[in-house]
């Protein structure tokens, strides 16, 4: 499959990704990802993307895309793929669209996650991640097997992130639906748009291969 995942953060738009790397193969990109193995691999645009970003600078829209064609035409990419919060704005979907027809490649489908607001910040406010590792908890739904201990690694630094916090969280909202939200009605009118009101894979999958199907 070859799908984009919308939602607000917190949205279980990560969780899903997963989920359904498992079902075809298909390989979880997000933006940072990208930025992080073109920086790792000392490319061209890697090093651009580092400079703009050790000087505190947001990586422009030109950069981002000149990577995103790097990295949809490695390997690992040809059984599908998941773009994980990405794009972000009109301008990035519509230059990832003249990507794609110069690939000879097209969406599957865009899914979009709707969740309440209140849930949203329930899950983050309660969302910890370790600090050596990256693995997520939750002290609610899933803390770790020993309290403040990491199950992969060991660490004993489980934090809670500085844009986790009730203020930050709002904030990060604010700005979704400002510059991203408006991506549901421009991929509802190019007739990709499937949107689910739930992050549970059994009616998520549902959705997608009515929508793919048809």
């Amino acid at each position: 499959m070859k799908i984009i995942l919308l939602g607000p953060p917190g949205a279980g738009k990560g969780t899903i990704a997963k989920a359904l790397t498992q079902y075809d193969a298909s390989v979880q990109i997000s933006t940072g990802d990208i930025l992080r193995a073109a920086v790792a691999a000392g490319t061209e645009l890697g090093k651009q993307a580092e400079a703009a970003m050790s000087a505190g600078n947001l990586v422009t829209d030109e950069l981002i895309m000149g990577i995103m064609e790097q990295r949809l035409q490695e390997d690992d990419c040809k059984a599908g793929y998941l773009l994980d919060g990405f794009p972000r704005t009109i301008p990035q979907a519509e230059a990832l669209q003249v990507l794609l027809e110069k690939m000879g490649e097209k969406l599957d489908a865009v899914l979009e996650l709707q969740i309440p607001r209140d849930v949203i910040i329930d899950r983050l406010t309660t969302r910890r991640t370790c600090a050596q590792c990256g693995e997520i908890y939750n002290v609610k739904s899933k803390p770790p097997k020993v309290d403040g201990v990491c199950d992969v690694c060991g660490s004993n630094e489980i934090v809670q992130r500085d844009d986790e916090t009730v203020e930050a969280i709002n904030n990060r909202l604010e700005v979704y639906q400002a510059q991203t939200a408006p991506l549901s009605a421009f991929y509802q009118n190019t007739g990709l748009l499937v949107s689910v009101q739930t992050s549970d894979l059994s009616p998520v999958m549902t959705a997608l291969k009515l929508k793919i199907d048809n």
